[in-house]
Formats: structure tokens, sequence, C-alpha cells
């Protein structure tokens, strides 16, 4: 019997490449799942969709790729769809059936019900890019309304691009992107940093309800700084392959065979002037053979003024930092994602162009799902409090008791870190501390005043009222006599993620006296 894996998935929707990248909730290893005729290799699809209206056959990834050069494509093969989504500027190809939004449900939707069976999804983690954030995160949520798991989450890709190599929050980045398609150069300040709270993820599904619209999660994603770009990518470099040998190449499978070449040739361990044969059909359809080195590969891109296109992209993106007060000596870190980047000519060129910026070189096509998933079991997908929480002290000067704060309204739960708080004995030789519990009304009353008959609200509003917890307090004994002012007894309260307030408590020599569950807070 094939053993059922429950977990986290990650699905990163890129232009050229999808991911998928599985985390088991009992490991820390991730996964990239394979799906037979839609992943090209394991964990990545192609991002593109086959769909045959009349029919209604739909393929997706490799099985739609085979079908790029059959009759009618021109209406029924769509890819470079995923920019488009949230976009409204970029027009669409008028030809396809599909729009961009269509093209990206029909694909999500098939590739969702061809996962494996063995993999049990818990939650689901998606990515979406900042500069269309907001269109594209509608779409998300209308098409997560039909998908059937409990939780859902978005994060936005440079944060997840980030994640998981050491960059700490708050920080400037510049990500380079060259993928099958596009070239993407952006800067972006990461969440979080200087007291600010962290990147966390946007819930979109919780508890298999649309939480959307209501929760108060709200995504902290990356602030674009400026950013910069153009549509060429992988694809033009493979063409720029094929043409150097036969010029007015007609075939597809020239194309396959020249990208295949480029991989092995962006090896760094591959000899400067080592000649590999390649072959390809020429305008007779007669397989030829040729011999391709890197030293020509890179002769290839410099003919083709790629690096200068690349000079002209990072001109522009650094001029519009510098209009937002961002130097480059600002960076923390350049960080390099997709396939085209891994071509040693285009890491040498950005190494000298920013020779002072430290490069961070994650996994490229798969950088942003691993981060998401690298986000997403720390951030835990929590709740909020709508009330809060604290213990009844007592005021020795005054001698009267005063409810002191442990947890306030508004905050997050489960807690990361514990609430310390250290308590003085009120009398010589206690022996007994009572741990009692108070919360705040859910809903707050105002004081309202009326003048001339009209009802307004007083300036001074009084404290919310805190109500004792129906159960019985906790009474912790000491061990050794107590002297009246000094610090006696160390708490630490955390919130579980079953939403119970459990205490752990010390004696002031660190003596463990025991773990207590005070309650659940619902």
């Amino acid at each position: 019997m094939e053993e059922i894996l429950s977990g986290t998935l990650a699905l990163d929707l890129g232009n050229t490449n999808t991911v998928l990248a599985f985390q088991d909730q009992k490991d820390i290893k991730t996964t990239l799942v394979e799906i037979p005729n839609i992943t090209s290799s394991p964990g990545v699809i192609p991002t593109a969709v086959w769909y045959d209206e009349s029919s209604k056959i739909i393929k997706i990834g490799v099985s739609a790729l085979k079908m790029k050069n059959s009759s009618n494509s021109d209406l029924y093969f769509h890819s470079n769809f995923k920019r488009l989504i949230g976009n409204p500027i970029e027009k669409t190809n008028q030809k396809n059936i599909l729009n961009p939004k269509e093209c990206g449900e029909k694909f999500f939707k098939f590739l969702w019900a061809n996962i494996p069976k063995e993999y049990e999804i818990k939650r689901l983690i998606l990515t979406a890019p900042i500069d269309t954030y907001k269109g594209y995160r509608e779409w998300l949520v209308e098409l997560c309304g039909e998908i059937s798991v409990d939780e859902i989450a978005l994060v936005d890709e440079p944060t997840a691009a980030s994640l998981g190599i050491e960059i700490p929050f708050g920080s400037k980045i510049m990500t380079l992107d060259i993928g099958g398609s596009t070239i993407d150069m952006n800067i972006v300040k990461i969440e979080g940093g200087e007291g600010k709270s962290g990147p966390i993820a946007e819930l979109l599904k919780f508890n298999g309800n649309d939480v959307s619209s209501i929760s108060k999660q709200k995504i902290r994603c990356a602030e674009i700084i400026s950013k910069s770009g153009s549509k060429i990518g992988g694809k033009d470099i493979d063409q720029w392959i094929v043409n150097f040998f036969i010029p007015d190449n007609k075939y597809a499978i020239n194309l396959l065979k020249a990208e295949e070449i480029k991989c092995k040739l962006s090896s760094p361990i591959i000899d400067y002037e080592k000649k590999y044969p390649i072959k390809f059909l020429n305008e007779r359809c007669q397989e030829k053979e040729f011999f391709l080195s890197k030293e020509i590969f890179e002769k290839i891109i410099i003919e083709n003024n790629l690096l200068n296109h690349l000079n002209s992209l990072l001109k522009d993106l650094l001029n519009g930092a510098r209009g937002k007060y961002c130097t480059v000596n600002d960076l923390s870190a350049i960080i390099l994602v997709g396939g085209g980047t891994q071509i040693p000519l285009i890491r040498e060129w950005i190494i000298k162009k920013i020779p002072e910026i430290q490069i961070k070189s994650p996994p490229p096509i798969e950088s942003i799902a691993l981060g998401a998933l690298a986000m997403t079991p720390g951030v835990k997908i929590k709740d909020i409090l709508n009330k809060g929480l604290s213990i009844r002290l007592l005021n020795k000067r005054e001698q009267k008791h005063f409810w002191h704060p442990i947890f306030c309204k508004g905050q997050t739960w489960p807690t990361e870190n514990p609430f310390k708080l250290i308590l003085q004995a009120s009398k010589t030789d206690q022996k007994i501390f009572e741990i009692i519990i108070g919360e705040t009304k859910k809903e707050r009353e105002y004081d309202v005043i009326f003048e001339n008959g009209l009802p307004k609200l007083a300036d001074v509003q009084s404290a919310e009222e805190i109500i004792q917890w129906d159960k019985k307090p906790l009474q912790i004994v000491l061990k050794n006599n107590l002297d009246i002012g000094k610090d006696n007894l160390i708490l630490f309260f955390k919130i579980t993620q079953k939403a119970d307030l459990i205490v752990n408590c010390f004696d002031i020599k660190n003596e463990f006296l025991g773990e207590y569950n005070l309650g659940n807070i619902h």
C-alpha cells in the first residue's frame, strides 16, 4: 500500500515554468512533485495550455508543448499568460480562444486534479507577482473557492525568493530574473526590521472557509522601490543558437535541442573551449551535426546584444531607485532567479557591474516555491485574539488588586515567544501564589453623555472591563521562605495551536515548578 504524505503544497505559477514543491508535516525536507506527461523535470511544469474548444480536450505542461506546432495552434495553444493576469495594460493574443484568466484557471484546475494521490494536501501556499498583486489576488480568491483544501495562503514572490538565504527582514534587495520569455529586474524592500513585524502570508481560506475579505491577517509584502524588464528570455537565446547554424529555421525540434545544449553549457564545470556535438534539422529536413563550445555560446549572446540590453535595463533600474533615495550601497544582496541567470557570462556580467554587493543564487527555478514553504511553517497561519488576557496582581503600596495584561486584543496566536512575568511575594513567609486570569469584554462599552438632548461620546473613556475567568485559580506552592519585595516566581505564558493558555513556572533559582493549562481562550 502506497504511503500517504500529509502536509503543505507550494505552487509557484510562473510565466514560463510552474513549480510544485511539497513538505510533509513530519519532515523539514521538501519534495519536488513529479506528474507524468505534465512535468518536464521533478517539480517543474511548462506553463502552457492546449485547449480544443470543440472536443473540450485540455493538455498542460509537457503534453501542451508537444502540440505547439500542430494545426490551429494559434487558436488552441496558450502560453505567456501568467504575466497578463491582473495586468490591464498589456494586450493579449486576440486569436487565442481563452483569455489569460481563463488560461490560468484551466491550467490550475487541471494541475490540481492530477496531483498524485499519495499527497494529502492540508495547506496550499500560492505566490503572487508584486507589481500586479491586487488584480492577481482577486483572480486567485475566485479560483480558490473551488479548491477542496482547508487552508490557502498567499505569499508575494520577492519575499519568497529572499527567504532561506539569510537575508534579514527590512533589507533592500535586487532580484534579477531571466525566465524563458522575460527579463525582470527589481529592487524591493522586504517587510520588517527596525522593530517592525516580519513578512507574513495572507490567509485566503481557513478551516475550509473563505476569509479573504474578513481576515485581519493581511499580507505584509515587499515594497517595490524600482523595476525594469523586457520580453526577452531563454527562448530567444535558444533561437539565436539555432540561427547561428541554420538561418530561417522552421523546426521546433531544433529549439528543444538548442535549449538542451544551452543548459549543458551553463554549467560552471564545462571547459571553455571544448566543443560539444549537436544535431539540427536543416532546410531539407536532414539531420546535420554541428559543434558548439562555451566560447562560441558566449559569442552568440554578445553578438545578439544581450549584455548591452542588460546594461540598459540595469541603468533604468538604478535611476528609478535613486529617485526614491536608494543606491547600490543600500542593497543587502542581489538574488539571481530563473534559468537564464545560470549562464556564466550573465553571472560574470552582474558581478562586474555591482562588485560590492553579495550575489545570492538559490535554486534558480524552484527558489520561490521553496521560499514560500520556508516562510509558511514560521507563520503557522495564525488567528487574531479578539479579547485581551490579564493576570490579577496586588499593588502592595495601595493594597488593592489590579489587572496586568499578558496578551492584548489583536495579537496573533499561537504565540511565537512566551510572555515572561516575574512576581514578588506580597507578605512574609508567603508559600502560595494564586494565578487568576481575566479577559476583556469582547465588545467594549463606550461612555455616552447627552448635550442638549443629543448623544455624544465622552472625551475620556472608561477602562475596558475585565471579567475574571470562571475557573478555579491555579495555586503554585513554593519550597523556600519568601521575602517581601524580592523576586520569587518566574512565569512564562503562551497560547498553543489548540487555543490553550499555558504557563510554565520557575522559582528564582530557575528550578522548574511545572507546566499548567489555565484554560481555553475560546
